[in-house]
């Protein structure tokens, strides 16, 4: 299974799209797509938009997994994440991709098997777990691979769960 993990944002945006197979993790692109503060608005949401549609064409995911939006403090900006979430979402379901959502207590539970663990953590057990050099960077590219393996988790959990039903 092909996943896309998607930590979202409207200055920059992490993705990650990793290869779930034999119980095994392989990274297979990652990156972040960023939009200039100076941009008008509109403009910056659409760059994310054809950003995405562009990553999702390079790598043909099966599914994608996004980050859960919380309440934040700055209204401002959450109305601003939520729009830009919201693009996401219509990127991946305009090329028919399943949306899975979860929070980053699930993240964090799924990739380290601690839901209290630091974001130093994650960072470093995702960077384990997909055999890589080092830790991505940006932040937001980190989160987003280990969006990737929460999904990867969850739906092994989810394959389980429907074989066993059916004995």
């Amino acid at each position: 299974m092909r996943i896309l993990g998607i930590d979202p944002g409207y200055a920059i945006i992490g993705y990650g799209v990793i290869e779930f197979s034999g119980g095994k993790y392989y990274a297979v692109d990652y990156g972040a797509i960023t939009t200039d503060a100076k941009t008008p608005f509109p403009v910056r949401l659409q760059e994310i938009y054809n950003s995405l549609v562009s990553v999702i064409i390079k790598n043909d995911p099966d599914e994608m997994s996004i980050e859960k939006l919380y309440f934040q403090n700055n209204q401002k900006t959450a109305i601003a994440v939520a729009e830009a979430r919201g693009v996401t979402l219509l990127a991946a379901q305009m090329n028919n991709i399943p949306i899975y959502e979860y929070t980053p207590l699930q993240v964090k539970m799924a990739v380290t098997g601690y839901g209290q663990a630091h974001k130093q953590q994650v960072m470093e057990m995702t960077r384990r777990l997909l055999k890589l050099e080092k830790v991505p960077k940006t932040d937001d590219t980190a989160d987003a691979l280990a969006m990737a393996i929460c999904h990867a988790q969850c739906s092994a959990t989810r394959l389980r769960n429907m074989l066993n039903n059916r004995r």
